[in-house]
Protein backbone atom coordinates (compact mmCIF):
# COMPACT_ATOMS: atom_id res chain seq x y z
CA UNK A 1 0.00 0.00 0.00
CA UNK A 2 1.59 3.43 -1.14
CA UNK A 3 2.82 4.97 2.26
CA UNK A 4 2.09 8.68 0.82
CA UNK A 5 -1.53 7.92 1.28
CA UNK A 6 -2.37 4.94 3.59
CA UNK A 7 -0.16 6.16 6.18
CA UNK A 8 -1.08 9.01 8.52
CA UNK A 9 -3.96 11.21 8.62
CA UNK A 10 -3.69 14.91 8.41
CA UNK A 11 -4.85 15.15 11.77
CA UNK A 12 -2.01 12.55 13.03
CA UNK A 13 0.39 14.75 10.80
CA UNK A 14 -0.88 17.87 12.63
CA UNK A 15 -0.40 16.72 15.87
CA UNK A 16 3.02 14.94 14.93
CA UNK A 17 4.03 18.54 13.93
CA UNK A 18 2.66 20.41 16.87
CA UNK A 19 4.39 18.08 19.56
CA UNK A 20 8.12 19.10 17.30
CA UNK A 21 7.27 22.42 17.42
CA UNK A 22 6.92 22.40 20.88
CA UNK A 23 3.48 23.23 20.93
CA UNK A 24 0.12 22.00 23.51
CA UNK A 25 -3.28 21.89 21.35
CA UNK A 26 -4.44 24.86 23.45
CA UNK A 27 -1.42 27.06 22.02
CA UNK A 28 -1.64 25.91 18.41
CA UNK A 29 -5.13 26.77 18.41
CA UNK A 30 -4.51 30.29 19.55
CA UNK A 31 -1.95 30.93 17.08
CA UNK A 32 -3.95 29.42 14.12
CA UNK A 33 -7.09 31.14 15.40
CA UNK A 34 -9.15 28.49 15.85
CA UNK A 35 -10.44 26.88 18.77
CA UNK A 36 -8.74 24.25 20.82
CA UNK A 37 -11.88 21.76 20.93
CA UNK A 38 -11.47 22.09 16.12
CA UNK A 39 -7.78 21.38 16.82
CA UNK A 40 -8.19 18.34 19.30
CA UNK A 41 -11.21 16.91 16.77
CA UNK A 42 -8.82 16.68 13.99
CA UNK A 43 -5.72 15.68 15.51
CA UNK A 44 -8.48 12.62 17.07
CA UNK A 45 -9.99 12.25 13.26
CA UNK A 46 -13.83 13.30 14.62
CA UNK A 47 -13.87 16.49 12.13
CA UNK A 48 -12.31 16.36 8.46
CA UNK A 49 -9.54 19.44 8.20
CA UNK A 50 -10.71 22.18 6.02
CA UNK A 51 -8.36 23.55 3.64
CA UNK A 52 -8.48 26.80 5.83
CA UNK A 53 -7.64 24.95 8.43
CA UNK A 54 -4.89 23.28 7.03
CA UNK A 55 -3.30 26.26 5.89
CA UNK A 56 -3.66 28.38 9.21
CA UNK A 57 -2.00 25.90 10.91
CA UNK A 58 1.03 25.23 8.06
CA UNK A 59 1.62 29.08 8.92
CA UNK A 60 1.36 28.81 12.93
CA UNK A 61 3.95 25.94 12.89
CA UNK A 62 6.20 27.22 10.04
CA UNK A 63 6.12 24.61 7.96
CA UNK A 64 4.68 24.09 4.20
CA UNK A 65 1.31 22.88 3.76
CA UNK A 66 2.31 19.43 1.64
CA UNK A 67 3.59 18.56 4.83
CA UNK A 68 0.40 18.24 6.35
CA UNK A 69 -1.33 16.97 3.34
CA UNK A 70 1.58 14.60 2.86
CA UNK A 71 1.36 15.59 -1.10
CA UNK A 72 2.83 14.84 -3.44
CA UNK A 73 1.37 11.23 -3.39
CA UNK A 74 4.44 10.06 -5.04
CA UNK A 75 3.84 6.07 -4.31
CA UNK A 76 0.41 6.78 -5.47
CA UNK A 77 1.66 8.57 -8.82
CA UNK A 78 4.49 5.85 -9.02
CA UNK A 79 1.64 3.05 -9.11
CA UNK A 80 -0.15 5.04 -11.97
CA UNK A 81 3.25 5.31 -14.26
CA UNK A 82 4.38 8.49 -12.59
CA UNK A 83 4.65 11.82 -14.12
CA UNK A 84 7.03 11.75 -17.03
CA UNK A 85 8.15 14.92 -18.18
CA UNK A 86 8.58 16.03 -14.20
CA UNK A 87 12.22 15.55 -14.38
CA UNK A 88 13.17 17.25 -17.57
CA UNK A 89 10.28 20.52 -16.11
CA UNK A 90 12.63 21.22 -12.77
CA UNK A 91 15.85 20.78 -14.98
CA UNK A 92 14.05 23.43 -17.13
CA UNK A 93 13.15 25.26 -14.30
CA UNK A 94 16.56 25.48 -12.94
CA UNK A 95 18.23 26.46 -16.23
CA UNK A 96 16.48 30.15 -15.09
CA UNK A 97 16.74 32.66 -18.08
CA UNK A 98 19.38 30.42 -19.57
CA UNK A 99 16.81 27.96 -20.84
CA UNK A 100 18.24 26.02 -23.96
CA UNK A 101 15.84 26.50 -26.39
CA UNK A 102 15.28 24.23 -29.63
CA UNK A 103 14.10 25.02 -33.06
CA UNK A 104 11.00 26.09 -33.09
CA UNK A 105 8.34 24.53 -35.65
CA UNK A 106 5.41 27.03 -37.60
CA UNK A 107 4.01 29.68 -35.37
CA UNK A 108 0.91 27.76 -35.66
CA UNK A 109 1.50 24.40 -34.52
CA UNK A 110 2.82 26.20 -31.49
CA UNK A 111 -0.36 27.87 -30.95
CA UNK A 112 -2.06 24.52 -31.46
CA UNK A 113 0.39 22.25 -29.00
CA UNK A 114 -0.67 25.17 -26.62
CA UNK A 115 -4.01 24.69 -26.88
CA UNK A 116 -3.92 21.41 -26.82
CA UNK A 117 -2.20 20.58 -23.69
CA UNK A 118 -4.57 23.24 -21.99
CA UNK A 119 -7.38 21.55 -23.11
CA UNK A 120 -5.84 18.12 -21.54
CA UNK A 121 -5.75 19.97 -17.96
CA UNK A 122 -9.20 20.57 -18.15
CA UNK A 123 -10.24 17.34 -19.23
CA UNK A 124 -7.99 15.96 -16.21
CA UNK A 125 -5.22 14.69 -18.36
CA UNK A 126 -2.77 16.37 -16.21
CA UNK A 127 -0.31 13.83 -16.63
CA UNK A 128 -0.24 13.42 -19.85
CA UNK A 129 -0.21 17.08 -20.29
CA UNK A 130 2.90 17.80 -18.42
CA UNK A 131 4.82 15.17 -20.23
CA UNK A 132 4.55 17.15 -23.68
CA UNK A 133 5.37 20.82 -21.82
CA UNK A 134 8.94 20.83 -21.71
CA UNK A 135 9.82 20.44 -25.15
CA UNK A 136 7.21 22.78 -25.61
CA UNK A 137 8.42 25.56 -23.42
CA UNK A 138 11.61 25.09 -25.31
CA UNK A 139 10.14 25.74 -28.60
CA UNK A 140 8.78 28.89 -27.91
CA UNK A 141 12.07 30.08 -26.21
CA UNK A 142 13.33 29.51 -29.67
CA UNK A 143 10.39 31.43 -31.40
CA UNK A 144 12.16 33.86 -29.14
CA UNK A 145 15.59 34.02 -29.97
CA UNK A 146 14.47 33.47 -33.68
CA UNK A 147 12.51 36.35 -33.59
CA UNK A 148 12.78 38.82 -36.49
CA UNK A 149 10.55 41.89 -35.51
CA UNK A 150 9.03 43.40 -31.86
CA UNK A 151 5.46 41.71 -32.93
CA UNK A 152 7.02 38.31 -33.50
CA UNK A 153 9.09 38.96 -30.17
CA UNK A 154 6.12 40.08 -28.34
CA UNK A 155 3.71 37.04 -29.75
CA UNK A 156 6.39 34.29 -28.32
CA UNK A 157 6.11 36.02 -25.00
CA UNK A 158 2.65 36.41 -24.89
CA UNK A 159 2.56 32.47 -25.64
CA UNK A 160 5.56 31.33 -23.14
CA UNK A 161 3.67 33.48 -20.40
CA UNK A 162 0.48 31.55 -21.36
CA UNK A 163 2.41 28.03 -21.48
CA UNK A 164 3.65 28.56 -17.93
CA UNK A 165 0.60 29.39 -16.34
CA UNK A 166 -0.90 26.15 -17.67
CA UNK A 167 2.12 24.28 -16.24
CA UNK A 168 2.22 26.17 -12.83
CA UNK A 169 -1.98 25.22 -12.39
CA UNK A 170 -1.05 21.55 -13.14
CA UNK A 171 2.09 21.26 -10.61
CA UNK A 172 0.14 23.26 -7.93
CA UNK A 173 -2.79 20.70 -8.46
CA UNK A 174 -0.13 17.88 -7.75
CA UNK A 175 1.08 19.48 -4.76
CA UNK A 176 4.41 21.05 -6.04
CA UNK A 177 4.70 24.59 -4.76
CA UNK A 178 7.75 25.55 -5.52
CA UNK A 179 7.24 24.45 -9.16
CA UNK A 180 4.47 26.21 -8.55
CA UNK A 181 5.46 29.24 -7.55
CA UNK A 182 8.31 29.45 -9.97
CA UNK A 183 5.99 28.89 -12.98
CA UNK A 184 3.77 32.11 -11.81
CA UNK A 185 7.14 33.85 -11.81
CA UNK A 186 8.36 33.03 -15.07
CA UNK A 187 4.82 34.01 -16.41
CA UNK A 188 4.82 37.52 -14.39
CA UNK A 189 8.24 38.17 -16.08
CA UNK A 190 7.12 37.18 -20.04
CA UNK A 191 4.00 39.32 -19.65
CA UNK A 192 5.87 42.37 -18.19
CA UNK A 193 8.59 41.51 -21.33
CA UNK A 194 5.83 41.59 -23.64
CA UNK A 195 4.00 44.44 -22.01
CA UNK A 196 0.75 42.53 -21.89
CA UNK A 197 -1.09 44.18 -19.46
CA UNK A 198 -4.12 40.97 -19.60
CA UNK A 199 -1.79 38.19 -18.88
CA UNK A 200 -0.19 41.08 -15.64
CA UNK A 201 -3.75 40.66 -14.43
CA UNK A 202 -3.88 36.83 -14.68
CA UNK A 203 -0.41 36.38 -13.09
CA UNK A 204 -1.86 38.54 -10.33
CA UNK A 205 -4.81 36.06 -9.95
CA UNK A 206 -3.13 32.77 -10.07
CA UNK A 207 -0.16 34.23 -7.25
CA UNK A 208 -3.82 35.12 -5.38
CA UNK A 209 -4.34 31.29 -5.61
CA UNK A 210 -1.05 30.22 -4.51
CA UNK A 211 -1.39 32.45 -1.34
CA UNK A 212 -4.35 30.47 -0.35
CA UNK A 213 -2.20 27.95 0.60
CA UNK A 214 -0.07 29.99 3.11
CA UNK A 215 -3.89 31.80 4.77
CA UNK A 216 -2.36 35.02 2.80
CA UNK A 217 -5.68 35.78 2.41
CA UNK A 218 -5.06 40.13 2.72
CA UNK A 219 -2.48 40.10 0.34
CA UNK A 220 -3.95 37.93 -2.18
CA UNK A 221 -7.34 40.23 -1.48
CA UNK A 222 -4.69 42.54 -2.84
CA UNK A 223 -3.91 40.95 -5.52
CA UNK A 224 -7.21 40.19 -7.14
CA UNK A 225 -7.42 43.79 -6.38
CA UNK A 226 -4.79 44.34 -8.99
CA UNK A 227 -5.87 42.44 -11.54
CA UNK A 228 -9.18 44.09 -11.82
CA UNK A 229 -7.14 47.19 -11.94
CA UNK A 230 -4.98 46.38 -14.76
CA UNK A 231 -8.05 45.12 -16.83
CA UNK A 232 -9.77 48.46 -16.21
CA UNK A 233 -7.22 49.94 -18.46
CA UNK A 234 -8.34 47.67 -21.41
CA UNK A 235 -11.52 47.14 -23.19
CA UNK A 236 -14.55 45.14 -22.30
CA UNK A 237 -14.24 42.50 -24.65
CA UNK A 238 -15.53 38.89 -23.87
CA UNK A 239 -11.81 37.72 -22.94
CA UNK A 240 -11.29 40.17 -20.51
CA UNK A 241 -14.71 39.89 -18.86
CA UNK A 242 -14.00 36.63 -18.59
CA UNK A 243 -10.31 37.17 -16.65
CA UNK A 244 -12.09 39.85 -14.80
CA UNK A 245 -15.05 37.10 -13.63
CA UNK A 246 -12.51 35.18 -12.66
CA UNK A 247 -10.99 37.53 -10.50
CA UNK A 248 -14.21 37.81 -8.96
CA UNK A 249 -14.69 34.08 -7.60
CA UNK A 250 -10.97 34.29 -6.94
CA UNK A 251 -11.97 37.17 -4.63
CA UNK A 252 -15.11 35.72 -3.59
CA UNK A 253 -12.71 32.39 -2.02
CA UNK A 254 -10.55 34.66 -0.12
CA UNK A 255 -12.75 36.30 1.81
CA UNK A 256 -14.85 33.89 2.46
CA UNK A 257 -11.70 32.58 4.09
CA UNK A 258 -10.80 35.52 5.63
CA UNK A 259 -14.23 35.61 7.68
CA UNK A 260 -15.55 38.18 5.03
CA UNK A 261 -18.77 36.90 3.86
CA UNK A 262 -20.68 40.26 2.74
CA UNK A 263 -17.65 40.75 0.51
CA UNK A 264 -17.22 37.05 -0.64
CA UNK A 265 -20.84 37.61 -1.38
CA UNK A 266 -20.53 40.68 -3.26
CA UNK A 267 -17.60 39.77 -5.63
CA UNK A 268 -20.02 36.80 -6.26
CA UNK A 269 -22.49 39.05 -7.61
CA UNK A 270 -20.44 41.11 -9.50
CA UNK A 271 -19.01 37.50 -11.41
CA UNK A 272 -23.03 36.38 -11.87
CA UNK A 273 -23.59 39.45 -13.74
CA UNK A 274 -20.45 39.17 -16.02
CA UNK A 275 -21.39 35.72 -15.94
CA UNK A 276 -24.87 36.53 -17.22
CA UNK A 277 -23.33 39.05 -20.06
CA UNK A 278 -21.37 36.58 -21.61
CA UNK A 279 -23.66 33.34 -21.50
CA UNK A 280 -21.00 30.86 -21.65
CA UNK A 281 -17.69 29.26 -20.59
CA UNK A 282 -15.50 31.02 -23.37
CA UNK A 283 -12.44 29.60 -24.69
CA UNK A 284 -10.10 31.98 -24.46
CA UNK A 285 -7.58 33.22 -21.86
CA UNK A 286 -8.07 29.77 -20.58
CA UNK A 287 -10.02 31.37 -17.27
CA UNK A 288 -12.57 28.37 -17.02
CA UNK A 289 -15.24 31.24 -16.43
CA UNK A 290 -18.22 31.13 -17.12
CA UNK A 291 -22.34 31.18 -15.65
CA UNK A 292 -21.82 27.54 -14.18
CA UNK A 293 -18.62 28.71 -12.48
CA UNK A 294 -20.01 31.41 -10.69
CA UNK A 295 -22.60 29.14 -9.44
CA UNK A 296 -20.32 26.92 -8.39
CA UNK A 297 -18.19 29.75 -6.39
CA UNK A 298 -21.52 30.49 -4.58
CA UNK A 299 -21.20 26.84 -3.04
CA UNK A 300 -17.98 27.12 -2.24
CA UNK A 301 -18.42 30.07 -0.78
CA UNK A 302 -21.33 28.95 1.80
CA UNK A 303 -18.79 25.75 2.71
CA UNK A 304 -15.99 28.49 3.16
CA UNK A 305 -17.64 30.75 5.78
CA UNK A 306 -18.68 27.63 7.82
CA UNK A 307 -22.43 26.69 6.17
CA UNK A 308 -22.22 23.12 5.29
CA UNK A 309 -25.87 22.88 4.79
CA UNK A 310 -26.39 25.13 2.52
CA UNK A 311 -23.53 24.22 0.49
CA UNK A 312 -24.41 20.36 0.35
CA UNK A 313 -28.07 21.29 -0.70
CA UNK A 314 -27.21 24.22 -3.10
CA UNK A 315 -24.90 22.23 -4.59
CA UNK A 316 -26.27 18.73 -4.92
CA UNK A 317 -29.21 20.71 -6.95
CA UNK A 318 -27.08 22.58 -9.28
CA UNK A 319 -27.02 21.64 -12.62
CA UNK A 320 -23.72 21.72 -13.62
CA UNK A 321 -23.93 23.09 -17.46
CA UNK A 322 -22.23 21.17 -20.04
CA UNK A 323 -19.49 23.92 -21.25
CA UNK A 324 -18.03 24.09 -17.38
CA UNK A 325 -14.32 21.60 -17.17
CA UNK A 326 -14.33 18.36 -16.09
CA UNK A 327 -11.87 19.55 -13.41
CA UNK A 328 -14.03 22.15 -12.21
CA UNK A 329 -16.97 20.18 -11.85
CA UNK A 330 -14.72 17.63 -10.31
CA UNK A 331 -13.75 19.81 -7.84
CA UNK A 332 -17.36 21.15 -6.96
CA UNK A 333 -18.72 17.54 -6.09
CA UNK A 334 -15.24 17.03 -4.10
CA UNK A 335 -17.05 20.46 -2.31
CA UNK A 336 -20.19 19.17 -1.78
CA UNK A 337 -18.71 15.83 -0.40
CA UNK A 338 -17.05 17.54 2.64
CA UNK A 339 -20.12 19.39 3.31
CA UNK A 340 -22.45 16.33 3.50
CA UNK A 341 -19.92 14.85 5.78
CA UNK A 342 -20.03 17.99 7.79
CA UNK A 343 -23.79 17.96 8.02
CA UNK A 344 -23.45 14.04 9.13
CA UNK A 345 -25.03 12.68 5.87
CA UNK A 346 -22.01 9.99 4.69
CA UNK A 347 -24.06 8.37 2.25
CA UNK A 348 -24.80 11.45 0.58
CA UNK A 349 -20.97 12.48 1.09
CA UNK A 350 -19.90 8.87 -0.89
CA UNK A 351 -22.53 9.84 -3.59
CA UNK A 352 -20.80 13.11 -4.29
CA UNK A 353 -17.18 11.49 -4.09
CA UNK A 354 -18.73 8.87 -6.91
CA UNK A 355 -19.44 11.79 -9.46
CA UNK A 356 -16.26 14.06 -8.67
CA UNK A 357 -14.52 10.51 -9.65
CA UNK A 358 -16.49 9.74 -12.83
CA UNK A 359 -15.98 13.49 -14.17
CA UNK A 360 -12.63 14.26 -13.19
CA UNK A 361 -10.79 10.61 -11.59
CA UNK A 362 -7.09 11.81 -12.10
CA UNK A 363 -7.84 14.96 -10.12
CA UNK A 364 -9.94 13.15 -7.47
CA UNK A 365 -7.34 10.36 -6.57
CA UNK A 366 -4.61 12.62 -5.98
CA UNK A 367 -6.73 15.36 -4.24
CA UNK A 368 -5.78 15.83 -0.53
CA UNK A 369 -9.25 16.69 0.46
CA UNK A 370 -10.61 13.67 -1.46
CA UNK A 371 -8.73 11.81 1.22
CA UNK A 372 -9.59 13.38 4.15
CA UNK A 373 -13.44 12.84 3.22
CA UNK A 374 -13.26 9.19 2.25
CA UNK A 375 -11.29 8.95 5.81
CA UNK A 376 -14.38 10.66 7.39
CA UNK A 377 -16.60 8.80 5.76
CA UNK A 378 -15.63 4.87 6.35
CA UNK A 379 -14.42 6.12 9.99
CA UNK A 380 -18.02 7.27 10.84
CA UNK A 381 -19.59 3.78 9.23
CA UNK A 382 -19.02 1.42 11.96
CA UNK A 383 -19.60 -1.11 9.26
CA UNK A 384 -18.27 -0.32 6.34
CA UNK A 385 -19.93 -0.70 2.97
CA UNK A 386 -18.29 -2.28 -0.05
CA UNK A 387 -18.76 1.13 -1.38
CA UNK A 388 -16.51 3.23 0.77
CA UNK A 389 -14.44 -0.14 0.94
CA UNK A 390 -14.02 0.26 -2.92
CA UNK A 391 -13.46 3.69 -2.66
CA UNK A 392 -10.95 4.21 -0.55
CA UNK A 393 -8.91 1.13 -1.92
CA UNK A 394 -8.93 2.72 -5.16
CA UNK A 395 -7.33 6.15 -3.42
CA UNK A 396 -4.76 3.97 -1.95
CA UNK A 397 -5.58 4.49 1.64
CA UNK A 398 -5.88 1.91 4.62
CA UNK A 399 -8.48 2.66 7.01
Amino acid sequence: MPPAASGLTIGERVAMARKVAGLDQHALAQRASYSTSMVRAVEQGREPASPAFVAAVAKALNIEIQELYGQPYRDLLDDDGGVPGLAELRTLFAEGSYIQAVEPGPVGEIRNELELVRQMRQDDKARQAIARTPILLRQIRGMEESAISGEDREEALRLLAQAFANIGLMVYGFGWMTLATQAVDRMETAAENAGALDLLARAANYRSLLLLSYAAYDVGESLVDRSLNLLDQGPDTESILAVRGSAHLRGAILCARNSNESRAREHIAEARAIGAKIGRTPSTYDTSFGPGNVEIHDVAVSLEVGDPGRAARDGSALRIPADVHSTRAGHHWQDVARAWVLSGEHSKALKALNAARRVAPQQTRYHPQVHETARAIALAERRKSDSIANFTAWLGLKI
